[in-house]
């Protein structure tokens, strides 16, 4: 079973307003989301809302202004609601490095897919492959566009 999920995307924009585009609900919810309900900080646990597929409980492990934001959920597990970190999870990490042209490298991973229970491991894994290649795209056509 493989384990993580990692995907690079190169964006012609500040670490700033990519930062902001990870982080802020308001700008969020313009690209991946529908709606996030409760506080989006680290140690909280706000809910994504996705309209007909549900809502997931997330984690907000750590952040570090303009270069890192993370957060643990459960993936492929629609209308997850509740304590994350007592059930197998995964973490989602994005780390934005900035390049020389001041453009930047967004590298998103998602990892602990080995973890799981056997009967959603694999399924997870190719569901949530496939989404982050949907939602980056939506995030990149979110950056060029605002």
């Amino acid at each position: 079973m493989q384990d993580k999920i990692q995907r690079e995307i190169l964006i012609n924009a500040s670490k700033e307003r990519i930062y902001a585009a990870i982080t802020n609900p308001e700008q969020v919810i313009l690209w991946f989301p529908e709606t996030i309900e409760g506080a989006y900080t680290v140690g909280e646990r706000p809910i994504f809302g996705f309209g007909e597929h549900g809502k997931n409980q997330i984690y907000v492990e750590n952040a570090i202004p303009h270069k890192y934001f993370a957060y643990r959920w459960i993936p492929g597990s629609n209308h997850f609601e509740g304590d994350v970190l007592t059930v197998p999870n995964t973490l989602v990490e994005f780390h934005i490095e900035e390049l020389a042209d001041l453009s930047c490298k967004l590298i998103l991973t998602e990892s602990g897919f080995a973890a799981l229970p056997l009967d959603i491991a694999e399924k997870s894994f190719t569901q949530n492959s496939g989404g982050w290649d949907f939602m980056l795209a939506r995030f990149e056509k979110y950056i060029k566009g605002s």
